[in-house]
């Protein structure tokens, strides 16, 4: 039934407008400033009531009122079929189902039956001695609403002694009011990613739209109208085809079914559990799921059936399955390609097309693969390694024959070390020959000769030439002993090692015709 009750110029002006000029229910709506939901409520009254346009002659406001809004004796009420209010409950929840198709419904099996007002009215009466939990009107199959409870949970490690606090994740469905939740060492990125997969897991199907409130882990940027979402938070909502709505900022009436949630949680689980003592987070959780069973099983106190029968028959039919393989939990960042055609992630570093020098990539780091992407477009994929300062590198990534960014060469390089000496360049070839392509020498190289810079070109010779004897040929270590003054040696020490001998090498006489 309609919030309020309208004017009876309004309800004329309704009457007039649809049946007298045929106008659209929206186009009434905006002549009138009321909802279309009115238009169409008032509508329904007027049909029921059998009323048409012109009005019939002789009825004033008072009798068109109770012609819209019938009063039923007490006798009357006992003697009209009373419709299943549980199951219009029920229903309700269900995609595209109104109160006007089921009294429509109810009318067709009980022609006898009470009026449209009548029936909104008791319906109404009915929800008001529902528990306000299963009193909201939920679409089955739409609504996960997660968000992290207030009270923690204490776990005693059982190697270190040190007393830690869980934090507790809780998701309940809109439709069923179906209840997950567990335990978790913190409400970062990575907990909080794992426990949507877990409880995706859990239901056996995934939701259309998860609600979180605008916890950072999964909102990067809380706005009301357009809140920004945490790359991996995106990454994995796509992968299980579910939409993410963060409730509003300082809109609780977004997120009061999970607030809900996470009181009955900590009333009817957590609560119980505070006199025990846990040593590990899985012996947490197992103790939680325990009390989490029996507190989907109970039954409610004034409808029929409990939120696990409810699941089963509202929510569950109505989840997307869930796909394939598990989201595999990833982290994104941005970085620009260098001019040796590779991107850094955790120190190593990994080949993309040579086109996209300097140009700034999207990289998703997962634990086993490395993935670089171009406005969207996946352009390179690795698998992922640890090995610090070393290179990935695909053979179709590099420029046709070295060459197509000639700027950037060993020879060079080479001719760049020349002007600060011999040991540089010996340097220099050394740390070519190193690589299985010269093209992975250029960043430490870059990094050395620019130390010239710093410390003056004497200095990164005599630095070079310490290198070399101690077998220290790398940008950290030519770093590491400018910083700390050891390129001041004896001459003895930084005496000239052979020169290197390598395929990428031409040597000195290809610099220095006279030579030849």
């Amino acid at each position: 039934m309609p919030a309020e009750r309208l004017s009876m110029r309004k309800i004329y002006e309704i009457l007039r407008l649809k049946y007298g000029h045929g106008l659209s229910n929206r186009e009434v709506a905006l002549s009138v400033s009321v909802s279309r939901s009115t238009v169409a409520d008032y509508l329904l009254r007027a049909q029921a009531a059998g009323l048409s346009w012109p009005l019939p002659d002789g009825l004033d406001e008072k009798g068109l009122e109770q012609r819209l809004f019938p009063s039923v004796s007490p006798e009357r009420q006992q003697s009209l079929p009373q419709p299943d209010w549980v199951e219009v409950q029920r229903e309700l929840r269900h995609k595209g189902v109104t109160l006007a198709l089921l009294w429509q419904e109810y009318k067709e099996k009980h022609p006898e039956g009470c009026q449209y007002s009548w029936f909104c009215q008791q319906y109404e009466r009915w929800r008001g001695t529902v528990d306000p939990v299963m009193r909201q009107e939920h679409r089955a199959g739409e609504k996960l609403f997660v968000d992290y409870a207030g009270q923690t949970m204490e776990v005693l490690e059982g190697k270190t002694g040190e007393i830690r606090k869980a934090e507790i994740f809780v998701a309940t469905l809109g439709a069923s009011n179906l209840t997950y939740c567990e335990a978790t060492w913190s409400q970062g990125l990575p907990d909080w990613i794992g426990s949507h997969v877990r409880c995706f897991a859990f239901l056996g199907g995934v939701p259309e739209v998860v609600v979180p409130d605008n916890l950072k882990s999964g909102v990067s940027k809380t706005c009301r109208y357009e809140p920004e979402l945490n790359p991996t938070y995106q990454d994995m909502a796509t992968q299980y085809g579910v939409a993410v709505l963060p409730a509003r900022v300082r809109a609780p009436r977004d997120k009061a079914k999970v607030e809900t949630a996470v009181q009955i949680v900590e009333r009817q689980i957590l609560a119980k559990l505070r006199h025990q003592r846990f040593f590990s987070l899985a012996e947490l959780n197992q103790a939680i799921s325990q009390h989490l069973h029996a507190l989907n099983t109970k039954p409610f106190q004034k409808l029929p059936g409990s939120r696990q029968s409810l699941f089963h028959s509202l929510d569950q039919p109505a989840l997307k399955p869930l796909p394939a393989t598990p989201y595999e939990f990833a982290l994104w960042k941005k970085a620009t390609v260098h001019i040796d055609y590779h991107v850094e992630v955790d120190g190593h570093y990994y080949s993309v097309p040579s086109r996209l020098v300097k140009k700034r990539l999207d990289i998703r780091i997962t634990s086993s693969v490395i993935e670089c992407f171009d406005r969207g477009q996946r352009v390179a994929s690795h698998q992922r390694s640890r090995d610090k300062g070393r290179h990935t590198t695909v053979t179709e990534h590099m420029p046709p024959a070295h060459r197509q960014y000639q700027q950037w060469t060993p020879e060079r390089f080479l001719r760049w070390a020349a002007k600060i000496g011999p040991l540089t360049t010996q340097l220099t070839e050394k740390i070519l020959a190193s690589r299985v392509h010269p093209q992975q020498a250029y960043r430490s190289l870059m990094g050395i000769l620019r130390l010239g810079k710093s410390y003056g070109n004497d200095r990164l010779e005599q630095a070079c030439g310490r290198a070399l004897v101690i077998g220290a040929v790398s940008f950290r270590s030519i770093d590491s002993i400018l910083k700390n003054g050891l390129d001041k040696a004896n001459e003895e020490e930084v005496a000239a090692p052979s020169p290197v001998v390598h395929d990428n090498i031409r040597g000195p006489h290809y610099y220095h015709p006279t030579l030849q």
